[in-house]
């Protein structure tokens, strides 16, 4: 489990390619959700 494992995110960051282990986009973890929009009286 190294630079030349392919499966780990050390081996896809050495290869430059992406995978399960090294996504394109990191997911925010704590995204916020969209506030609701304030009524009109």
């Amino acid at each position: 489990m190294g630079k030349g494992d392919m499966k780990t995110k050390k081996g896809k960051i050495n290869r430059g390619t992406y995978g399960a282990s090294r996504p394109r986009k990191a997911k925010n973890k704590h995204a916020e959700p969209p506030k609701p929009k304030a009524k009109k009286k």
